[in-house]
């Protein structure tokens, strides 16, 4: 990955050029100590994917500057910054930044965020090239359209367990194999209307996984096993959510995902529990499995079919 910071601070500069180098997460490509010595054409130039941006800086500020890039740097932009007024830091994320990080630096943080914003890049050239392999085919009129449809699906879904806030959590694995079952077995009805049963999806799934040669008990106990993983993973992206609007509750991810993948009542139980206490408790929440697996294979296949659409 290749990073450029700017901020009036040099030692800020420093600090979040010396995490990068010391973690050996990329190259830091450029500085600058103000936003009006930044242009798109030059970011592109020199290759940039992640750009840290202070919010407050002498000439042109962190909003100004992102506003002027907009539409000519297609990297991921991180903002820093002392200032943690709400109304500011929601009009960051309304320009698409990826994460606000206040100040002073906090090395975990910094580096719990790149990490994060690498994921998500990484993922999106995956999705690319699969569309990419898809056109190509689609061009020849080869065969093997639905392989790449399939592979597709799954990258897809781990973009979207990337957004839930879960593409590493234990159960994400389940949730990706339950997302590829869903996709191959959708039939002429709509799962819109006839989603089948949870039960059904978890005897397929571990069949699946298992193999023709597991024994009832060895399915059984699969299937006890994949639901309480799903079921933690589910609850882990619910106290993502319910952080993430307790931070700010005009977040773009949060007002796009949180009301659809779960029932606001909870959501909002959830930002309650969590005020009151740092740490959230899993056995006490309640959660709608079938909802949030419907949305996804539904987000997952809306995504999937506009994708191709754009080939």
């Amino acid at each position: 990955m290749r990073f450029f910071i700017v901020d009036d601070d040099r030692a800020v500069r420093s600090i979040l050029r010396q995490i990068i180098e010391d973690e050996d997460l990329g190259e830091t490509a450029g500085e600058a100590e103000d936003g009006s010595q930044l242009e798109g054409h030059v970011l592109r130039l020199k290759q940039i994917d992640i750009l840290f941006v202070d919010l407050l800086m002498p000439g042109r500020d962190g909003i100004e500057t992102i506003r002027h890039l907009q539409g000519s740097f297609p990297g991921k932009i991180i903002m820093i910054s002392q200032v943690e007024a709400k109304e500011m830091v929601a009009e960051a994320y309304s320009l698409g930044i990826e994460y606000y990080i206040h100040k002073p630096i906090n090395r975990i943080e910094i580096l719990n965020v790149i990490q994060k914003v690498k994921e998500r890049i990484e993922l999106e050239r995956s999705i690319q090239d699969i569309q990419s392999s898809l056109s190509r085919l689609v061009n020849v009129g080869g065969g093997g359209r639905n392989v790449l449809k399939e592979k597709s699906i799954k990258e897809t879904g781990e973009f979207l367990l990337s957004e839930l806030g879960i593409v590493g959590a234990n159960g994400s694995q389940d949730l990706l194999a339950i997302l590829q079952y869903l996709f191959d077995n959708e039939q002429i009805s709509l799962y819109e209307k006839n989603f089948p049963p949870l039960k059904q999806i978890f005897i397929k799934v571990a069949e699946q996984k298992l193999g023709s040669g597991a024994s009832p008990v060895e399915i059984n106990r699969e299937i006890k096993a994949s639901e309480q993983r799903v079921r933690r993973a589910i609850i882990h992206s619910l106290n993502h959510f319910a952080s993430l609007g307790l931070t700010d509750f005009s977040n773009p991810k949060f007002e796009s995902y949180a009301s659809r993948f779960f029932d606001f009542t909870v959501i909002s139980k959830k930002m309650k529990e969590l005020q009151k206490d740092a740490a959230p408790a899993l056995s006490s929440t309640r959660v709608n499995m079938k909802k949030f697996i419907q949305v996804l294979f539904l987000e997952a296949k809306r995504l999937n079919e506009s994708a191709g659409k754009r080939i």
